[in-house]
């Protein structure tokens, strides 16, 4: 991709491997949080975000449950800020994930979680936030200022950091030697162009990104790129549930993103892929011997749907600007959204 950084999304994407790099190097918050998750011995752990930190929850959830067995749940703020019924939170570890961890129902959900018992976390970018001044435990991100509109650098760094989390807690060292390389593998994922797919998703009346397991949340967070930034009604599905009926509303004009990662979710994505295929459908396939989209190669399954969000975000971007559109400043956002 040679055109040139014209907007702070681009270049905060362009800032994403030199900042997972400092994430990588810091490990002194980690150690502190794992030994006081391991002295509290939570049996469940809940998830809160909206957007884009909604999705690091879906991403983690899939680890937390997968590499450390907890059953993890996602929060609804709503119970408490509007139906003022705190659920009895003991024994949990309760998670917030939030850019600017300014939303008024995310910094109350928190605050209500730790009085219901719960030992709360904030992974956010900003340190000294409410929602973090709300948490007994803090990860900070340390993604520097963000200035478009569209998370990018701040998704991509929440998901790191959790990873970074759960390798530690589950001693799994084969993890931590897949983290070690993310740096230098989303650098490379600069150079992958996925033009092809996000202009032809521009086009489209309707977009599906599709993926499964470890992928899930980066399938609904490109989904929500698509429909903030490129102004296109996408949605994002796991491979498996888009046969429980969204399957019936994919025609040759509804492009579908597929990613892959290459683990036991991937006989699955690849029957999809084959089945979109058979029928005639407009399918892009990220990873695996049979990806369309330019790709650096396979690596650990958990990473590598991080990584891929790179070249989504970038393809977007640029689409975007073609289109006339201001992807720093999509219509009817800001930066901190204060919902209740």
């Amino acid at each position: 991709m040679t055109e040139p950084v014209a907007t702070a999304m681009a270049r905060e994407i362009a800032e994403i491997p030199a900042a997972a790099g400092r994430l990588l190097a810091q490990t002194g918050a980690i150690e502190t949080i794992v030994a006081r998750v391991e002295q509290a011995k939570p049996r469940v752990v809940v998830f809160c975000g909206r957007g884009s930190s909604g999705h690091v929850g879906v991403y983690l959830r899939y680890l937390f449950e997968a590499r450390l067995g907890l059953l993890v749940s996602n929060a609804a703020p709503s119970v408490v800020t509007a139906y003022q019924r705190p659920p009895d939170l003991r024994d949990a570890l309760f998670v917030v994930v939030s850019q600017s961890g300014r939303s008024p129902d995310l910094v109350t959900a928190t605050q209500v979680a730790r009085k219901a018992g719960a030992l709360t976390l904030a992974i956010v970018n900003d340190a000294a936030s409410p929602a973090a001044v709300a948490s007994e435990l803090v990860l900070p991100i340390g993604a520097g200022p963000e200035h478009a509109v569209a998370a990018t650098k701040t998704v991509v760094l929440s998901m790191i950091a959790g990873a970074q989390l759960v390798a530690a807690l589950a001693r799994d060292d084969d993890l931590i030697e897949g983290l070690q390389y993310l740096a230098p593998r989303l650098s490379r994922a600069l150079a992958c162009d996925w033009s092809a797919w996000a202009d032809r998703t521009a086009d489209a009346p309707v977009s599906f990104v599709a993926g499964r397991g470890y992928a899930l949340g980066g399938v609904r967070e490109i989904a929500l790129k698509v429909a903030e930034t490129l102004r296109v009604p996408a949605l994002g599905y796991s491979a498996a549930e888009l046969r429980h009926g969204p399957r019936a509303s994919i025609t040759p004009a509804t492009p579908v993103l597929v990613l892959r990662q290459n683990d036991e979710a991937a006989a699955a994505v690849d029957d999809l892929v084959r089945d979109l295929d058979g029928a005639g459908e407009t399918v892009f396939v990220a990873g695996g011997r049979s990806g369309t989209l330019p790709w650096i190669g396979d690596d650990h399954p958990i990473c590598d749907p991080v990584v891929m969000l790179v070249p989504a975000y970038l393809a977007i971007e640029m689409a975007a600007r073609r289109r006339g559109f201001d992807p720093d400043r999509p219509p009817h956002l800001s930066k901190v959204t204060r919902t209740l």
